[in-house]
């Protein structure tokens, strides 16, 4: 039985990678300019002549798709902790209104800041996108208090997401005539005009923070017992829901700051990670989400760019569409389920 489970997470993590470095290459290749492999290892390699081609691979798509594994792994794994931290299937940084806190905050030091400041750099953004995370997870947090149904609380996050996506729209009526149309399309999420010093910044971040969350395996594992369970085993519950709030407050915060609100991802892929592996042990669900993550944006991102090329679609446009049939399906499952 024990050979079984492992032989199953180990053919989990192989398709995982399989499906991170297929989706990686066929992101740098596919565009309004068709790149091959050869052209890529030669523009890797300094033996590409088209300086086209090398400006086209370095300058944008391989900052980008970078960018699309590290911001599209910490959603889903953005997603996995905060289902276990409310106990609730269908909990996310979107859904909970936690990203729109972050985009709200951020919209306003874009707008207010720029112009008076000679120039708003990355940690500015991460640092307005995390407060205001924890605005939002504040409010969420006040809210599970008070509101014992966990359906309940899933409709009070919505809200606290309409509310901060409101205040966003309002904010951007005030910025410059050119700067609207970048906000308009950062506020619908997407993962354009990524470069070197994102990625960089974004891979400190989001590596920091993603060792951290793994050396929670095991209180996570307990936590999952049910409290009474994790308090016997010697778990530190206040410390443990203080650090899932933080860690996964800066993990959205990082997403928004570069890429704005991606819906559904940190709802929809966890769930499909559990299908796969077979297992909600956080040992493997934290590293497989995290590659689920990575191949389901790398997979709607290509989409986005290519589906109705030139025109490139917003990303959360595309995730929606194939992460809210999972979301339905989890919400029909648990209602069967308490039927039976």
């Amino acid at each position: 039985m024990k050979e079984n489970r492992q032989h199953r997470y180990w053919t989990a993590f192989i398709l995982l990678l399989a499906g991170v470095l297929v989706f990686f290459i066929l992101n740098i290749c596919i565009g309004s300019v068709q790149m091959t492999i050869p052209d890529i290892v030669q523009a890797l390699t300094g033996h590409e002549r088209t300086e086209t081609n090398i400006r086209i691979i370095w300058d944008i798509r391989l900052p980008r798709t970078i960018a699309v594994v590290m911001l599209g792994g910490s959603l889903a794994l953005t997603g996995y902790l905060l289902q276990t931290f409310f106990h609730n299937p269908i909990a996310g940084p979107f859904v909970l209104g936690i990203s729109s806190g972050a985009k709200m905050a951020v919209a306003l030091v874009m707008i207010f800041l720029i112009g008076r400041t000679s120039r708003v750099t990355s940690a500015d953004m991460i640092a307005a996108a995390f407060m205001g995370a924890m605005l939002s997870m504040g409010f969420v947090l006040v809210l599970s208090r008070r509101i014992g149904n966990m359906s309940m609380l899933v409709v009070s996050g919505v809200m606290i997401g309409y509310i901060c996506s409101a205040v966003t729209e309002l904010t951007i009526t005030f910025a410059d005539d050119a700067d609207i149309i970048n906000l308009h399309n950062w506020s619908r999420g997407s993962f354009s005009g990524m470069t070197w010093e994102n990625v960089k910044i974004i891979t400190c971040v989001v590596t920091v923070t993603v060792l951290h969350i793994f050396l929670m395996s095991k209180p996570l594992s307990a936590y999952q017992l049910g409290d009474a369970y994790a308090a016997n085993a010697g778990v530190n519950l206040r410390l443990l829901r203080i650090c899932i709030v933080i860690y996964s407050s800066m993990l959205s915060a990082c997403i928004v700051a570069f890429a704005g609100p991606v819906s559904f991802v940190g709802v929809a892929v966890p769930h499909l990670v559990k299908k796969l592996l077979g297992s909600v042990e956080p040992l493997y669900m934290i590293p497989a989400c995290f590659l689920g993550g990575s191949v389901f944006c790398l997979f709607c991102d290509l989409l986005s760019r290519t589906m109705l090329a030139p025109t490139e679609l917003s990303i959360s446009t595309v995730t929606a569409i194939f992460g809210a049939p999972v979301v339905l399906w989890v919400i029909g499952r648990k209602n069967t389920d308490k039927q039976h």
